[in-house]
């Protein structure tokens, strides 16, 4: 019973998609999240932009790049979220060690 749940909470994460914008910080990425929603009364489409820190183990991604997050433990005072695949990259980097190799978002183990 106990699995169950464990899988449940798990696929229960948020996940979202966003630019990277910084890299500077070391195992650390800021990541703009656009939103879009149509206003109720001008009906007009208005963009907010939302950005945290996720945790990027391989310390590969660069900045440009659109990634795919995914909420984790709390790993510092402002890191919530965990990278979990770089969907696509402006550089010619290899990302090596992602957060399932890390074990951060519950992917499953390698022995």
């Amino acid at each position: 019973m106990a699995e169950i749940t464990t899988q449940l909470e798990r696929s229960a994460r948020k996940v979202r998609e966003g630019l990277v914008v910084s890299d500077k910080m070391d195992k650390t990425v800021v990541v703009a999240i656009e939103n879009r929603k149509l206003h109720p009364i001008y009906k007009k489409v208005v963009k907010t932009t939302k950005k945290i820190m996720a945790h990027d183990e391989s310390n590969a991604i660069v900045e440009g790049a659109l990634v795919r997050v995914v909420e984790s433990k709390p790993l510092s005072r402002h890191k919530r979220w965990a990278v979990e695949a770089v969907i696509e990259s402006t550089g010619a980097v290899q990302v090596g060690q992602l957060a399932d190799e890390a074990g951060l978002t519950g992917g499953t183990d390698e022995a």
